[in-house]
């Protein structure tokens, strides 16, 4: 194995590459080689290929068959590296960084690409404006690596950013294997729940039916796909809605009501998966989105395009196993609570969270009388900021039997609340402000009344800090367990890539979103990518929080359709 290896692509198909010191500079010539994908196939000793981005590269090695072990995105690991700095939402592009650097003025990033629906040969396509020369790319990275040095538990930052180019190497291979799609399924449902199109396309049958009662209802005409619509509409019927949603809607008494959740249900169908979606995404018998790695502040991947990360139930019908194929879909089992345990360090936590039963029940068993419901209320709420009503004293419990996990949250919250920034385990860090849409995709629901409402809410009393504040402590509070549970997600993937490929497995990746993963394998391999999932979700929290006793099991199924797992 001959180590590192930095590569560039050049005009024509051609690579710049040459092999890298420890200190990221490099230990040989540079050469320079007419065809980039031979290049790096007549280096299979390789261990590790440093790039300016995975994007820009590896989509042109899988088309030509050549698979990639390890790389090193130097792009993403700026990323990561400003936001362990307190510089979340600088510039990320290594001319960005070269300029830094060079302490010259520093170019804005690249506006994000739109996705291509069927088609990925804008990967191919580096954004105008991220390159920058050779030799400036191999001294960005060397800073990189003195920059690793330099963070807060080194180790753990590095093995981060190897954790986020590996889930970038996974998700380039998912985009192009992609999911087994059925078209002739997919019609099928929307036919059955849409009911038939009609010329020039407007609603289907079902909806307009829909549509028509909802006006009905009302004496006049209105459109129920115009909230503002619908919302003078209840006004003029002497009821006071402030919005369309439907947990508001059910509490209202009128016989709009059920024609109009009916409608909302099916218009959002028709618009985000109906027949055009299905036109625009699925190709050859596959949906191939595009995954975004990180692309939440927390970690979470997110798609650009095709909504691979909302596919709604009914819809997973469609998803199907090639004949003689197997889709082995695993859910890991209440992943958040056990991230947590692992990362506070928790004794009494770890002790429960290191059995791979219901660990609610074993909660329940210690310290809420056998109350199951009231267990995962409480500790739900430790990490979402649940503090109100109930909740605040389901808490008081919590922390009178697992000190070490509450006052871990707490702290993030209350440092949260004093402007500071946390990091999740391996070193993922917090913006230095978070806006109303990182709320919201952290998983922290916004009541009435503003972020935080009701008695009780914050941790540290009345009038400790503004609904803003408190609101981001909550957001922090959430953060460094969902974020560190996101890092662990990532390590998951890169040991179950690695092990199907170790083991010359047909199986393949197919989908990934937070805590759920479906391999497309032969039926007879089944059981061995049940239990590679086991193992790999064990190596990849021994790998990110040390030993603990902490388990991380599975909730695993065997099938042909998508829809048959839950």
């Amino acid at each position: 194995m001959t180590g590192r290896w930095a590569l560039a692509p050049t005009e024509g198909g051609g690579a710049r590459l040459v092999p890298l010191g420890r200190d990221g500079l490099p230990a040989g010539p540079v050469m320079t080689e007419p065809d980039l994908v031979e290049a790096v196939r007549s280096r299979p000793d390789v261990v590790r290929w440093v790039w300016r981005s995975t994007a820009e590269i590896y989509p042109r090695l899988l088309a030509a068959g050549v698979r990639v072990e390890r790389c090193y995105d130097i792009e993403c690991a700026e990323h990561l590296l400003l936001g362990h700095e307190g510089r979340l939402g600088e510039p990320r592009s290594a001319a960005a960084a070269w300029a830094r650097l060079r302490d010259a003025p520093v170019p804005p990033d690249p506006p994000p690409r739109s996705a291509e629906p069927g088609s990925q040969s804008s990967l191919f396509d580096p954004p105008s404006g991220t390159t920058v020369p050779f030799d400036a790319l191999l001294q960005v990275y060397a800073e990189q690596l003195r920059r690793h040095d330099a963070a807060e538990h080194p180790g753990r930052m590095r093995l981060l950013t190897t954790a986020e180019s590996a889930g970038l190497l996974v998700a380039t291979e998912m985009n192009r294997t992609g999911l087994p799609w059925r078209a002739d399924v997919h019609r099928e449902v929307l036919s059955g729940l849409l009911g038939e199109r009609y010329a020039g396309g407007g609603e289907p049958r079902r909806l307009a039916e829909a549509a028509d009662e909802v006006s009905e209802a009302f004496g006049r005409r209105v459109r129920p796909d115009l909230p503002a619509d619908v919302v003078k509409a209840f006004a003029q019927a002497g009821i006071k809605v402030r919005s369309t949603r439907r947990w508001e809607l059910e509490k209202v008494d009128h016989p709009a009501v059920e024609p109009l959740i009916r409608y909302k249900k099916l218009y959002r169908l028709w618009t985000a998966h109906g027949w055009s979606w299905l036109t625009d995404w699925v190709r050859e018998g596959r949906f191939r989105p595009e995954y975004q790695p990180g692309g939440t502040v927390s970690g979470r991947w997110t798609t650009n395009g095709g909504g691979a990360l909302q596919i709604p139930r009914v819809i997973r019908q469609a998803v199907v196993a090639d004949p003689g194929w197997r889709l082995v879909v695993a859910d890991a089992d209440q992943m958040e609570p056990r991230v947590l345990a692992a990362i506070s360090r928790d004794r009494g936590l770890m002790e429960v969270a290191g059995h791979e039963g219901d660990l609610y029940t074993a909660l329940s068993d210690r310290a809420f009388h056998g109350d199951r419901d009231h267990a995962k209320l409480a500790l739900l709420g430790a990490v979402y900021g649940q503090t109100s009503g109930d909740g605040l004293k389901n808490l008081a419990a919590l922390r009178r039997r697992f000190p070490h996990a509450v006052a871990y949250v707490d702290e993030a919250a209350k440092a949260g609340e004093e402007g500071r920034l946390v990091r999740t385990w391996l070193g993922r860090t917090s913006p230095p402000a978070a806006g109303a849409g990182e709320y919201e995709e952290a998983g922290i629901p916004q009541e009435s009344g503003g972020p935080v409402s009701g008695e009780g809410a914050g941790e540290y009393g009345p009038g400790h800090a503004s609904s803003d504040s408190r609101a981001r402590g909550r957001f922090t509070r959430n953060f460094v367990v969902q974020g560190s549970a996101a890092d662990w997600a990532l390590l998951l993937l890169a040991a179950l890539r690695r092990t199907l490929a170790d083991r010359r497995m047909r199986a393949e990746l197919v989908f990934f979103q937070h805590d759920e993963v479906i391999v497309h394998c032969p039926a007879e391999e089944a059981p061995a990518v049940v239990e590679a999932i086991r193992a790999a979700g064990e190596l990849a929290g021994l790998t990110a929080f040390g030993e603990t006793p902490v388990r991380f099991p599975f909730t695993t199924a065997v099938v042909e359709r998508y829809s048959d797992a839950k």
